[in-house]
């Protein structure tokens, strides 16, 4: 099957196996091109025009086979090349971007590689190789061949540095500043020590003490801590306790909180009536006496309790009544 990723650089080689790309044949010039080695579909839109690579800056460029062919050994030779040519390229031509597109479909091998150390991450691997992606682009377009350095070694670094980049901006459940991100990090690993160290959890000014810094600060390490993931509301406790999901555990409806709001409005009324009111208001709804207690208490008949009670009532009902 023809292999539509990105265009080739000589579409008009005979075929051969994968283990004929040596190293060693890289910088081979390859053969003349036809009068048209690239199919309409896959032709660079600066190639279409003209007969060939010629006098486009882009001939004398090995031969690229489909990218799943090239071993590691071929990927950084065909690289090596790659770059030499995409230094003489001016930045911003067709002809730069199809050297700079090949480059990057060609190691997405090493990609792929420092994703699987994230594996085990709760992200899709996807979305993790695409992040990895943006730094195999960074690496490229800082690569310099007279540094002397392989560009696996240069670019790997800037690929896993941007993979943990994307984790610590976006895998946290609530947002906290980077500080005690990296705080969170430095915790761990020296809990992790003191654990081993003591055979016990270490104490908050050991951890101290350990990373030298204060206190407070380790408390507040420890809190932010706990923004990292977050529990969902409907999960099940690990535990069959027979409570059931975790929200049917956080609280209960108080109906009490329907009255709030008469009772502050009713404040200032009860503050506005005769003192004697008030006291048969307080004993009967406070200190729950009964009318006859209360007719002891302050040395009058029951029944003018009952008349005073209903009277004061009365004139806090029709004083909501109105205020609303």
């Amino acid at each position: 099957m023809e292999e539509t990723m990105s265009p080739r650089l000589d579409e008009s080689r005979t075929p051969t196996a994968p283990s004929a790309i040596t190293p060693a044949a890289v910088h081979i010039p390859a053969p003349a091109p036809d009068p048209e080695p690239y199919e309409a579909h896959e032709a660079p839109e600066a190639f279409e025009t003209g007969d060939g690579a010629e006098g486009l800056g882009l001939e004398g460029l090995p031969d690229i086979p489909p990218f799943d062919e090239v071993d590691a050994l071929d990927a950084r030779a065909l690289s090596k090349t790659l770059f030499e040519r995409l230094e003489s390229l001016e930045e911003g031509t067709h002809e730069y971007s199809y050297v700079r597109n090949t480059l990057v479909e060609l190691n997405l091998a090493l990609v792929k590689f420092a994703a699987s150390r994230f594996r085990s991450r709760s992200e899709p691997m996807e979305d993790i190789i695409q992040v990895g992606t943006i730094g195999l682009i960074k690496a490229i377009d800082r690569f310099e061949l007279s540094r002397g350095v392989e560009f696996p070694t240069f670019a790997m670094p800037t690929i896993i540095g941007e993979i943990k980049r994307f984790f610590r901006d976006t895998s946290w459940s609530v947002r906290v500043p980077r500080r005690l991100q990296e705080l969170r990090l430095d915790l761990a690993k020296a809990g992790d020590e003191l654990s081993q160290r003591f055979d016990r959890t270490p104490t908050v000014s050991e951890l101290a003490e350990r990373l030298g810094i204060s206190r407070d600060e380790v408390v507040e390490g420890l809190a932010a801590s706990n923004a990292y993931t977050a529990s969902s509301l409907d999960a099940q406790p690990e535990e069959d306790d027979g409570e059931g999901a975790l929200a049917n555990r956080l609280g209960y409806e108080d109906h009490g909180i329907e009255g709030i709001e008469y009772v502050e409005s009713l404040k200032p009324l009860i503050a506005g009536l005769p003192p004697r009111d008030r006291k048969i208001l307080s004993l009967r709804f406070t200190a729950n006496m009964t009318q006859s207690e209360i007719g002891d208490e302050l040395g009058i008949s029951q029944m003018h309790v009952s008349r005073l009670l209903s009277r004061t009532l009365v004139r806090l009902r029709k004083g909501l009544t109105l205020e609303e």
